[in-house]
């Protein structure tokens, strides 16, 4: 895989941050393995086969962890202005169906988090108001059908 994975400098420095504790596990998981084939005929040792598979899933975390950040290229947010909605916005929008009002961040795949109102770039929503300005409706396609939402603030 070649592609870039966008991120936030600070999207990229928590995964940084993850990739270090991962591999501080490495000494503990051989400590298990070890301990595990001390115990005897490792043919049906169901601690040793347990303990080489959650090795298995850690050397996988760590590697997938290690592909994202080297293909990561940091988003200047210092060029992200308010005159149409991109990446890094925070968007206000309105349900012209239900009359509610949502506010959300756009945000790289690898950093949404709908709870902190932070939602992927890619996602329909997204898509359907990218590049729209305030006071634009737009029709955006959601696993429930079509919703008009207009655009009313968007802000950095």
């Amino acid at each position: 895989m070649s592609e870039f994975v966008y991120v936030t400098e600070e999207g990229l420095q928590k995964m940084k941050e993850e990739l270090d504790l991962l591999r501080n596990e490495r000494p503990a998981m051989a400590r298990l393995i070890a301990d595990a084939r001390d115990k005897g005929d490792l043919t049906e040792n169901a601690e040793y086969s347990a303990a080489k598979e959650a090795q298995g899933m850690l050397e996988m975390k760590i590697a997938r962890l290690e592909d994202v950040v080297s293909r990561s290229r940091i988003i200047d947010g210092s060029r992200i202005n308010t005159f149409r909605v991109q990446i890094l916005n925070k968007v206000r929008i309105l349900n012209k169906v239900s009359g509610k009002t949502m506010e959300y961040q756009l945000v790289p795949e690898s950093e949404a988090n709908l709870k902190e109102g932070k939602i992927a770039a890619t996602s329909p929503i997204a898509q359907g108001i990218m590049g729209k300005k305030v006071g634009d409706v737009v029709q955006v396609t959601v696993p429930s059908g079509v919703i008009p939402f207009e655009i009313v603030e968007i802000s950095i």
